[in-house]
């Protein structure tokens, strides 16, 4: 009897995904076509429909790119998937999705129809030179950044369409639309949303209006407008809102179980007078030798699971939206103005971090654990400010009796805590903030400087320290932490401003190592001078943006080795992260504790809610611009005195004294002499004249046009009131 050969086991196919391509494409290292990649993988014909999906899915993905005979890797073809971020001079900046790599410069004339805000595939064609971005070119718009676009209605149009033009300055062309619905009344002039088609050709594309906001002047309706050209949610999906309404009004007693009760301290808030959503609330008690801080956060993680619908929404959004005349919360009124508040005289479910300092405001003894609280007060901060700083009897009468030596207690140590972070080298920078003020109509009616006092630096301190406590618990367990990271400023630009300095004040020497501490001195040197100005904001302009990371890196601003956001989980979806953290680990060893996210995980949760706390702040820098434009409209042909904020190579802006608004004088439109732009002296000097502008100068200026379509004031110089430094002294 003859044995048959055991035949040898066929290599099992791995399982067609979309990985399996990708790793194949890894392996071969050179583009292929749909052909190619079906032998390579010895597929059958049944697998090509599905195939041809997969490499489809890979490219809209950005990881593969479409060239003529198939399909390349996108990396080895040196292309970088990312967010297109146009300037206003037109060109832009991708910002890719791989937070390691830096943005890359596009040329206007390389954009090839992607918008700002577009996902897109840039294909890198310069390398970077000192100082500079690498260059690419856009090849592939992989997604839209908005769907719709608000517009300005222009015009009727002769068969009955309308022509109109994108609000967004960036967005450089027309759309002849039609109306969605034929019952809606339009005027030239009216803000609209365009759904944008095909296009028509390079200035023109057609479209469909589906919804009239109002009219332009309408700071409502520039609320609208700005919320879409940022897609800020105004709406919160069904789930997320079922989930909110299922909840109790008030803890029950289940809620209550291993919680300290501390509701009959007397913990108040101290916020702005127009606040509904109360995150915090403070408490400060004397000891032998220090005092004992308390500062009690909402729990907002003891009612939204992770991965429910409010959080899958909370996340979407990242932080909450404010604009002058709404907000765009976080979560739904149920929690952010009901059930998460620390509204005064009702029990609420908190996370506390209890300090204990010595006698110089040092903490010396931590202590974080779940408590239910009680507020005695809900404050603000112009009432602590009259009451507590200034001793005014008749606020002072507003306040229960109990409770002024606990806020006098409260200022003393945020005066202790102030100082030693002031010791260590945290930059303040005393730049005034804009407030808008409207009359009982509506309309704007004042745009002026925003009012602080030490009750607002009280709450600021008191923040700090707890977010500083809450990062060291974290570490000193060796657990993960999603970290507010502050990146060493620019080098350069620091270096700059020495320079310039010390040109004319020989006691400004240029230190070996530019520190927190360092820029401190100068800042505190320069208080009182002409020079103060100058120096706060070319230091401003050296700093880099704060984001989220699961690396400590510092906080280079507060000079702070260790730092995390923690007490504002109600608008910011970043400390909500840590809450859970910190509940974890508090949970160690106490039956099942909740899981502890990876690294890849939290890196992904930081970059994302990065990229949305940036899309808050430009959203509140363009709807300032637009309420600012339209104030201004009718003051064209006024006077104004200011002083020159910023120098360019084309002009200098002119921040307003009367008002807080910015504009433009073109060398364009000076016509006694040609002038050239001095970067590293910050200076425009006259070729023939000798006449000289430089930053922080005194001017008067006349408003010539305020632009609602470019989003600018343009100012003509009427005289020099004074100059910040003789220009003589720095040549």
């Amino acid at each position: 009897m003859v044995k048959k050969k055991r035949s040898q086991p066929r290599p099992s196919t791995p399982p067609l995904s979309p990985a399996t391509l990708l790793k194949l494409f890894k392996e071969v290292k050179r583009p292929m076509s749909r052909a190619e990649v079906i032998r390579q993988l010895k597929l059958k014909k049944k697998d090509k429909a599905a195939v041809k999906d997969m490499l489809k899915e890979l490219a809209q993905k950005g990881k593969l790119v479409r060239i003529r005979r198939g399909y390349g890797l996108a990396e080895a073809m040196h292309c970088i998937t990312g967010r297109l971020e146009i300037q206003r001079q037109g060109f832009g900046f991708v910002v890719p999705e791989d937070s390691r790599r830096k943005d890359i410069f596009v040329n206007q004339r390389d954009l090839n129809d992607a918008w700002h805000g577009d996902r897109v595939v840039v294909s890198v064609v310069g390398e970077p030179k000192a100082g500079r971005s690498a260059e690419g070119r856009i090849i592939r718009i992989l997604e839209r950044g908005r769907k719709v676009l608000p517009a300005k209605v222009i015009k009727r149009m002769s068969g009955g369409d309308w022509l109109c033009r994108p609000s967004d300055p960036r967005l450089n062309f027309g759309i002849i639309a039609a109306l969605k619905d034929a019952s809606v009344k339009l005027e030239p002039g009216d803000i609209v949303l365009c759904a944008p088609g095909e296009r028509i050709d390079p200035t023109m594309w057609e479209g469909q209006i589906t919804q009239r906001l109002g009219v332009e002047t309408d700071v409502s309706v520039q609320e609208a407008l700005v919320k879409s050209n940022h897609n800020i949610r105004t709406r919160f999906p069904s789930g997320s809102m079922g989930q909110a309404e299922s909840l109790p009004p008030e803890p029950s007693d289940k809620d209550l179980h291993s919680r300290r009760d501390l509701t009959a301290k007397p913990f108040v808030t101290i916020d702005g007078a127009t606040a509904r959503d109360f995150d915090d609330a403070v408490l400060v008690e004397r000891l032998k030798r220090g005092y004992r801080l308390w500062v009690a956060i909402a729990d907002v993680a003891h009612y939204v699971a992770e991965g429910s619908p409010l959080d899958r929404e909370a996340l979407e959004r990242g932080n909450s939206y404010y604009f002058p005349r709404s907000v765009e919360p976080m979560f739904p009124e149920r929690l952010s103005n009901g059930l998460c508040s620390l509204n005064p005289d009702v029990p609420r479910l908190t996370m506390v971090v209890k300090m204990d300092t010595d006698e110089t405001g040092r903490t010396v003894e931590t202590e974080i654990f779940p408590a239910v609280i009680r507020s005695h007060a809900r404050l603000t901060y112009s009432l602590v400010n009259d009451a507590v700083i200034e001793k005014q009897d008749e606020a002072r009468r507003k306040i229960a009796p109990d409770l002024l030596p606990m806020l006098e207690l409260a200022e003393e140590l945020a005066r202790k805590i102030n100082a030693l972070r002031s010791k260590r080298g945290s930059l303040d920078f005393d730049l005034p903030e804009p407030e808008i003020f409207f009359d009982v109509h509506g309309e704007t009616s004042d745009i002026r400087p925003k009012q602080r006092n030490f009750a607002h630096q009280l709450i600021e301190e008191f923040m700090i320290a707890a977010n500083e406590a809450v990062a060291h618990f974290l570490i000193e367990r060796d657990l993960p932490c999603l970290f507010r990271i502050h990146p060493p400023a620019d080098e350069e630009k620091l270096k700059n401003l020495f320079r310039l300095l010390s040109r004319t004040d020989k006691s400004v020497v240029m230190p070996k190592e530019i520190t927190p501490k360092k820029l401190q001195m100068l800042v505190a040197s320069m208080q009182g001078t002409d020079k103060e100005y100058i120096v706060n904001r070319m230091l401003l302009r050296s700093m880099k943006q704060a984001k989220y990371s699961p690396d400590n890196e510092g906080h280079f601003g507060l000079a702070s080795e260790e730092y995390a956001h923690f007490t504002s989980p109600i608008r910011r979806y970043a400390d909500l992260v840590v809450h859970r953290l910190v509940k974890s680990a508090l949970q160690q060893g106490e039956g099942t504790p909740a899981p502890i996210p990876g690294r890849k995980k939290l890196l992904n949760v930081a970059n994302h809610i990065s990229s949305r706390e940036r899309v808050a702040m430009d959203a509140e820098r363009e709807i300032l611009k637009r309420v600012t434009v339209l104030f201004m409209h009718g003051k064209v042909g006024e006077t104004f005195n200011g002083v020159i904020s910023h120098i360019t190579d084309f002009g200098f802006y002119v921040e307003l004294k009367e008002v807080m608004a910015e504009g433009l004088i073109r060398l364009s439109t000076m016509d006694d002499d040609y002038y050239t732009y001095w970067p590293q002296r910050e200076m425009l000097v006259g070729e023939r004249t000798g006449r000289a502008f430089s930053l922080g100068q005194a001017v008067e200026v006349v408003l010539e046009e305020a632009s609602i379509e470019r989003l600018e004031l343009n100012f003509s110089l009427k005289s020099v009131v004074a100059a910040a430094m003789d220009y003589k002294d720095l040549i």
